[in-house]
């Protein structure tokens, strides 16, 4: 393909202040989503371990613990969609596949 031929890029659409509070965005939205994972996974954890150490000591396992753990871990995942992290603005209509 000749060199005048070449597909020159486009025109940017935004400002350098739109794309830096973009950025910004994502970072943030990164940060939230990994303290999300940590509180989800020593919450479960704890849970497990409470529950083992209850049935260890023959006593019976608190539906307390089994409730929060249930809804941190459940409210965790209804929400998340890792997918997402790239911050706010229109996002690609990609159809759904399935598993």
């Amino acid at each position: 393909m000749p060199a005048d031929e070449a597909q020159s890029p486009l025109a940017p659409t935004t400002t350098k202040q739109q794309d830096l509070t973009t950025e910004g965005q994502r970072r943030i939205n990164l940060i939230w989503e990994r303290t999300q994972a940590f509180i989800a996974i020593f919450v479960t954890i704890s849970a497990v371990l409470m529950a083992v150490w209850a049935l260890y000591l023959g006593k019976e396992v608190s539906a307390f613990m089994a409730y929060i753990a249930g809804n941190v871990v459940g409210n965790y995942f209804s929400r998340t969609n890792h997918a997402s992290i790239g911050g706010t603005g229109a996002k690609p209509f990609q159809e759904y596949i399935g598993r």
